[in-house]
């Protein structure tokens, strides 16, 4: 099953596409929730390349690894990845109103789809203000 979750970010397609790609940028914008953090990315964007970002709970309890590597890189049109044995696209469009980033992934079996849906989208809300306000 694949889950869906997107965004319209007010902002040049060029600063969308640097600010989720740049592990300097990822690690500012990468949570789901104000009590968890990213510590670390490393980004080699190419198809082939690896990916990864260490996510971790601010108060130490808890941390994981989100890691995967690039199997189609389209620059400021597309990205596609696998991680584990589960894929996921991030397409960005460009619109009149800005640019609507869409992230389609494959679900897990630990968590609800609503759980999912509700991380990924908050995480890709925090994408949107984040880019917005480096203006």
């Amino acid at each position: 099953m694949q889950i869906t979750v997107e965004t319209t970010v007010h902002a040049p397609i060029e600063r969308v596409w640097q600010a989720y790609t740049t592990p300097d940028d990822i690690v500012q914008w990468n949570a789901a929730s104000d009590d968890w953090h990213t510590t670390s990315a490393t980004v080699d964007l190419r198809t082939g390349g690896a990916f990864s970002s260490r996510m971790e709970a601010k108060d130490g309890s808890f941390g994981f690894d989100f890691a995967g590597t690039y199997t189609n890189v389209i620059p400021n049109r597309l990205i596609e990845y696998s991680f584990g044995e589960r894929e996921a696209r991030v397409e960005f469009n460009e619109r009149p109103e800005g640019v609507n980033v869409r992230v389609a992934f494959d679900a897990e079996s630990t968590h609800s789809v609503e759980q999912q849906q509700a991380g990924w989208q908050a995480i890709l809300n925090n994408f949107a203000r984040h880019v917005e306000g480096r203006k």
